[in-house]
């Protein structure tokens, strides 16, 4: 975020020692592929619990509880990034109950206005993903210092809109006009889904850098663990757009 889970400092702090496996772009890949599975599995679970059980509200402990584990698990794994390779999946297990969750209800509340919300959400976010790793691919972007300090700024502030929007919230005060289906709280969220897109250039570029630069074999994990956290920001971010969208033809 840059993705703060990712950055240079880290790759060249765990790169300083020696040893005997170094990480590549192909475990890197796999590790990657491993985790999604993984996003689906625990997402797959709480989505069968909210359609089947009586009470759909049910979930919500689900929910929280894989948001806010998720959270912690993050946090950890972004200071110590050797506990990688063991808390990873733990992370994308903890996501995907609450990416279940929050995706079930956004499918059920967006039935009639917008069948196929999560499947529609799902996909831009993996067209998105392909799309910006021919990007990088081919260069189109130049991803250096310029671009990651503009990236920076940009996060930074959408983190601060963050952080604002829930205080305020706290004290009784809606941001009604950032929330709703009008077009500011459209063009915001459109930003924001951007902004989240181009951060997987820099995620890109920290998973090749760290393997040109032979970091060890469990910074395979740590460089999959912050795609995933690109990737479910994208997907979440692109979801709660394409429900602005059916809620402004209402």
């Amino acid at each position: 975020m840059s993705n703060p889970v990712l950055s240079e400092k880290v790759f060249q702090k765990e790169s300083a020692a020696i040893h005997s496996t170094t990480m590549t772009i192909k475990g890197t890949a796999m590790k990657s592929l491993v985790l999604v599975l993984m996003v689906l599995a625990g997402a797959s679970y709480t989505w069968k619990v909210f359609y089947q059980a009586i009470d759909p509200s049910s979930v919500t402990p689900w929910m929280w509880g894989g948001a806010i584990g998720g959270f912690v698990t993050a946090i950890i794994i972004s200071f110590k990034p050797q506990l990688a390779q063991y808390l990873a999946p733990v992370y994308a297990v903890l996501q995907g109950l609450f990416l279940g969750a929050i995706s079930a209800t956004f499918n059920s509340a967006f039935a009639q206005s917008a069948p196929g919300i999560v499947m529609n959400a799902t996909l831009l976010t993996i067209i998105t993903a392909l799309v910006m790793l021919v990007v990088y691919k081919m260069n189109i972007i130049k991803v250096d210092g310029k671009f990651a300090k503009v990236m920076l700024i940009a996060i930074g502030s959408i983190a601060f809109y963050y952080i604002i929007s829930i205080i305020l919230g706290m004290f009784g005060v809606n941001l009604t006009m950032l929330h709703n289906s009008g077009p500011l709280s459209i063009g915001i969220s459109i930003v924001i889904v951007l902004v989240a897109a181009f951060s997987l250039l820099l995620d890109f570029n920290f998973i090749e850098k760290a393997s040109a630069a032979g970091a060890p074999k469990y910074m395979e994990w740590y460089g999959a663990f912050g795609l995933m956290v690109t990737l479910i920001w994208l997907y979440l971010e692109i979801l709660k757009l394409l429900a602005k969208f059916a809620g402004s033809r209402d």
